[in-house]
């Protein structure tokens, strides 16, 4: 049997972070809310109501859209697509079919080895989500909170060829949609997931043979999983000598991690797609487009690109891009401080830390200001260090800023020379033998002066003043 390739693309399902649905005034965060509280008659599709289009949810579309290198299409048009399920109110989704939003663009996403690869993005469309199933005790229920939530929905181009592929690319996106403030992309929540497609061909050929499509998949493990798991089924299919000779949608089973073939697949004809006849088709002006465009700040790779520039670690940088607010607030300090390593060292370790320790996100901690504030007090000298560490622990759990917590603490480092002078003498004298050696060339015999004397100051000394009294007072005795 010949060698086989992987063919792999991708359907994504972002909600977009409106405030209200897609086509009607109810609350868009639906999370967490009792079940059926956040709907109305238009996103429980009463008759007699009438859907009006979210000005909101049209601009975050064109704006990933345009942050995925897509062409917007000027003039374009929703579309019933018609299918029956329990948590479709409507009994149709509004979404786009033969004149989407957009089409043609592309992501570019590093793989595990760091080198470039790209996915091409046939097209980023607009449509209203279902609501939810939940089951329990043998029955089902419906919760249609989440229905009417504004969706885009983004299809690739058949480019993947592994499942890790498909993982890279797929936290690529979350990263643009992040960065631009158009979803929360958080899988947690339901607010980014995925329909995976994948084939197989023998290798050389260019056709594309029947596909299983796995559907709602609701994180980057589970999308790997899924994929490894439905390519060594289709393998085994080619291996028996009958490979899967009709289009299938496949249901993965997170729990006893196994997909579950359900269906057939439908195909656009089982749809009955056309026009929505109650919204008006969109229109965009040029001018709107490129106000939008405009409003599109650095990227993630070209974020990412600079960091690594100036000295941060690929873990760094990939930690920092994958939230825009860290990475706002990081770049906020680093304009202050100028001062990549030294602003990672305590934004990226020493806060990020303290918040996990206290169980709080970035809001809840220290503002930029404030963190500036205490570099600029371990800059000055007023503290050192390891003390500016131990103040930046108590700003996180007693959320006070930092100069009330040097004063009330007395951490203010001792650099009066005089003082610091003083101690040194009386070090020396209780250590003579560090003395002799430090003479006789070992310049790390000087470390058991200096460390009496942050002892007797309990680590307030500024060990800068402390060094250079400690080599001048020995050489001067001699």
């Amino acid at each position: 049997m010949k060698d086989l390739e992987v063919i792999i693309g991708l359907e994504v399902h972002a909600q977009m972070n409106t405030k209200t649905k897609m086509f009607c005034g109810c609350d868009n965060d639906a999370f967490g809310k009792p079940p059926n509280t956040t709907v109305c008659p238009i996103c429980m599709g009463h008759p007699g109501t009438l859907p009006v289009t979210n000005e909101e949810a049209i601009k975050k579309a064109i704006k990933a859209a345009l942050a995925l290198k897509c062409e917007i299409s000027k003039d374009n048009h929703l579309d019933r697509k018609n299918y029956f399920y329990p948590d479709l109110p409507m009994g149709f989704q509004i979404s786009q079919y033969d004149y989407p939003i957009s089409n043609n663009g592309c992501v570019e996403f590093s793989d595990n080895d760091g080198n470039k690869n790209q996915c091409k993005i046939t097209r980023l469309h607009i449509e209203n989500d279902a609501g939810k199933l939940q089951h329990a005790g043998g029955r089902s229920y419906c919760d249609y909170n989440r229905a009417g939530t504004p969706l885009m929905e983004i299809v690739t181009e058949p480019d993947l060829r592994a499942p890790q592929d498909a993982v890279n690319f797929a936290k690529e996106l979350q990263r643009i949609l992040l960065s631009i403030d158009a979803s929360e992309a958080d899988m947690y929540k339901g607010m980014m997931r995925f329909d995976a497609s994948v084939s197989l061909r023998p290798k050389g050929e260019k056709k594309l043979y029947p596909r299983s499509e796995i559907k709602n998949l609701n994180s980057f493990k589970s999308l790997e999983k899924a994929l490894v798991f439905e390519i060594k089924r289709l393998k085994k299919m080619w291996e028996e000598g009958s490979p899967q000779d009709k289009e299938v949608t496949v249901h993965w089973d997170d729990d006893k991690e196994v997909g579950v073939v359900m269906r057939e697949k439908e195909s656009s004809a089982d749809y009955r797609y056309f026009p929505e006849p109650d919204i008006p088709p969109l229109h965009f002006e040029e001018s709107e487009v490129s106000d939008i465009l405009a409003s599109i700040g650095e990227m993630p790779e070209e974020r990412k690109k600079r960091y690594l520039e100036a000295g941060l670690s690929e873990n760094q940088a990939v930690m920092l891009t994958g939230d825009p607010r860290l990475s706002d607030f990081f770049d906020t300090v680093v304009s202050k401080v100028n001062d990549y390593k030294k602003v990672s060292s305590v934004v990226l370790t020493q806060l990020m830390g303290f918040l996990k320790a206290e169980n709080k996100g970035l809001s809840q901690g220290p503002g930029a200001d404030e963190i500036i504030e205490l570099l600029n007090l371990i800059d000055g000298g007023t503290i050192s260090a390891n003390a500016g560490k131990a103040v930046l622990e108590k700003m996180v759990k007693e959320e006070k800023p930092p100069k009330d917590i040097v004063k009330e603490g007395g951490m203010q480092q001792i650099s009066d020379s005089s003082e610091i002078e003083s101690l040194v003498k009386e070090a020396m004298e209780n250590n003579p033998k560090a003395v002799e050696d430090f003479l006789s060339g070992n310049e790390k015999a000087k470390a058991a002066i200096i460390g009496f004397v942050m002892g007797k100051t309990k680590g307030q000394a500024d060990p800068r003043v402390v060094d250079q009294a400690v080599v001048s007072l020995i050489k001067a005795g001699n």
